[in-house]
């Protein structure tokens, strides 16, 4: 029982990581070679949760034994958890051999399922590391989960193998993600602005609002780098709530009825305070409503039109309420 999952009878992280270490022993003592398989399930959570728990455990243990089927006497398959599988291949003649048992893996588990009446289909994603070429278990494993990541950013239903360069990025991507948060905090984060231009009247009604990082060592950074980690963390809808407040708070300082234009990011625009915060960032700046303008994206629209639709009926509704009119109309607009 406690090195085995109790749900699919699979070895488990703790037997594995045990059987890779002897495999990783006898490789470099002989010469020989192995390869470690992650494999991740796709669309396993939708299954989990329309059909329930119970569904969701049945197709864990109907990939187990499919996974089993495709292996030899003496490849390992274990289950890591949730729905993380892993597989440890050997020995292993040349790395293209890794490569046809993933594509293997893959095209088994994405065949139909039938479990208690329902027909579904889920997919797989697979990360593979190779040894020799990494000296412990824990660093075979974690290049595996590296790769994987990067099969399920490429696109689901994929194998990736392993790449040096994929740790100097997530290296470097785990230290903008420090530096980020840090920069929040330490006011790093500034505001620039680019001219709105009439172009029948030639003439300049407003700004838009472009936000830039003045990182303390590293200079500027470009917003494409950080926006989409931002969005990722967790920290898009406060760093967007701050630009909101900074960029009606300045536009009160310009002259005549120039307007100023702020991006809502679609993370922003999903989250549930978009409307407090543009009502917080108008009353706190006593900035007119029809000088704000909220850009948003097509694909914002487009997806997820129902709850979309009800934040902007929520705006012109606070709008109506707080009596600011313009902003109303450009709801409805």
């Amino acid at each position: 029982m406690a090195h085995h999952d109790a749900l699919t009878d699979l070895p488990n992280r703790l037997l594995f990581h045990e059987r890779l270490n002897e495999l990783l022993a006898r490789v470099r003592r002989q010469g020989e070679s192995l390869a470690v398989h992650c494999i991740d399930l796709d669309h396993f959570k939708s299954v989990n949760d329309t059909l329930g728990h119970p569904i969701g455990d049945e197709l864990l243990k109907a990939v187990a034994q499919r996974l089993g089927q495709c292996l030899r006497d003496t490849d390992t398959v274990a289950r890591l958890g949730g729905d993380e599988f892993a597989i440890v291949q050997f020995p292993l003649a040349t790395p293209d051999d890794a490569g046809k048992l993933a594509t293997t893996l893959i095209e088994v588990v994405s065949k139909p399922y039938e479990v208690r009446g329902h027909d579904f289909v889920v997919g797989a994603s697979i990360g593979i590391a190779l040894a020799p070429g990494d000296d412990t278990a824990d660093v075979l494993l974690r290049n595996a989960d590296m790769a994987l990541y990067r099969a399920k950013a490429e696109g689901r239903g994929a194998a990736h193998f392993f790449e040096p360069e994929m740790d100097r990025r997530i290296q470097a991507r785990r230290m903008l993600e420090l530096d980020l948060r840090k920069a929040f905090a330490n006011g790093e984060f500034e505001l620039f602005y680019q001219p709105l231009v009439n172009l029948h009247t030639n003439a300049v009604t407003g700004f838009e609002a472009l936000l830039r990082w003045r990182h303390p060592e590293r200079g500027m950074i470009a917003p494409a780098q950080f926006i989409p980690l931002a969005e990722e963390i967790g920290l898009i809808v406060p760093l967007g709530e701050w630009v909101l407040r900074k960029a009606c708070t300045e536009a009160m300082r310009w002259p005549g009825e120039l307007k100023v234009g702020v991006n809502l990011s679609s993370a922003q625009f999903r989250s549930r305070s978009v409307v407090q915060a543009v009502l917080t960032a108008l009353a706190y700046s006593r900035l007119p409503a029809n000088r704000l303008e909220l850009e948003i994206t097509e694909t914002v629209l487009l997806g997820e039109t129902e709850a979309n639709l009800a934040t902007l009926h929520q705006l012109r509704k606070s709008a109506c309420a707080s009596g600011w009119m313009t902003l109303a109309r450009a709801i409805r607009a």
